[in-house]
């Protein structure tokens, strides 16, 4: 099933571009790799793509090129860019999102067949050797012998990306309308003092259930969610100025200073070497502040 959006929010993901197609996903059957190990594809949205959650009886790797792949899993975030997957493991429901024109990759692995799995979703490596291989396997007119060959390797290569960007989700009832305003919209500027008011609570309470909830204070996490949507915006071909300005900040020097702390790097250099900065910011460390 398919259904325009008119770029309205849903809880734990940002505001949908207009124009974005939301998409029901057809089972899989568990049979579908049969007899081999992995299947793999490509797909290539021409707008802005959604999926409905879901979930497969097949484990299932994704990754895009010219684009972002937004997932959301429960209580967390994901977004995967230029040079990184995501495992899926088989049975976890999930729902996604991809920008429009993004190459959209995915392989599928037989559960009872895939010598190395992952309990808990993943962001992988893209090498590009494993990057070929999956796309080698893409082919339909592979031996038997070549697709085993071809399949042993993969299971040799493939591992977890030094950098799991991954935004919680803070779950608790005291703060989930400040985490909801701000995924609805990022460039929200309210203060910690703001929304003590407008909840009610005081400002001390908000950044213990953010402590608590995240393992970020208030503004760490406002910025952690600015860089998730900020890839988004980049890898659509926005310049750093106007997505400085879509995020809230007053300049961009202060957005490039914020996506730094966060990813180790500025935007330009990032999309530049993708590939070859890997960085852990699943609890960044980050100065306490309030903008």
């Amino acid at each position: 099933m398919v259904r325009p959006s008119r770029g309205d929010a849903r809880p734990g993901m940002w505001r949908r571009e207009a124009g974005t197609v939301l998409r029901e996903v057809a089972p899989i059957p568990e049979q579908a790799t049969a007899p081999f190990a992995i299947m793999a594809g490509l797909r290539i949205p021409r707008v802005p793509t959604e999926w409905a959650p879901h979930a497969h009886a097949l484990h299932e790797l994704v990754w895009v090129r010219g684009g972002t792949l937004t997932s959301r899993v429960a209580d967390r975030v994901f977004t995967v860019s230029e040079g990184q997957g995501l495992w899926m493991p088989a049975g976890l429901v999930h729902g996604g999102r991809a920008t429009a024109g993004a190459r959209f990759y995915e392989a599928l692995f037989a559960p009872d067949r895939a010598p190395v799995a992952f309990e808990e979703p993943r962001a992988i490596a893209m090498t590009p050797l494993l990057e070929s291989l999956l796309n080698h396997l893409s082919s339909s007119d592979l031996d038997a012998a070549a697709r085993a060959r071809a399949e042993s390797v993969v299971f040799d290569v493939l591992q977890p990306s030094e950098r799991q960007f991954v935004l919680q989700l803070p779950g608790d009832a005291r703060i989930d309308a400040i985490a909801e305003a701000l995924l609805d919209d990022p460039a929200d500027c309210r203060s910690l003092e703001e929304w003590a008011r407008r909840l009610g609570i005081s400002e001390r309470t908000i950044t213990r259930a953010f402590r608590h909830a995240t393992g970020l204070s208030f503004a760490q996490w406002r910025q952690v969610l600015r860089v998730h949507q900020a890839l988004t915006l980049l890898s659509d071909g926005l310049d750093v100025t106007t997505v400085s300005e879509t995020l809230g900040y007053a300049q961009p020097s202060t957005f490039i200073a914020s996506f730094r702390r966060v990813m180790g790097t500025t935007p330009g250099a990032f999309f530049d070497v993708a590939d070859d900065s890997p960085r852990d910011v699943r609890n960044p460390v980050l100065p306490v502040q309030n903008s």
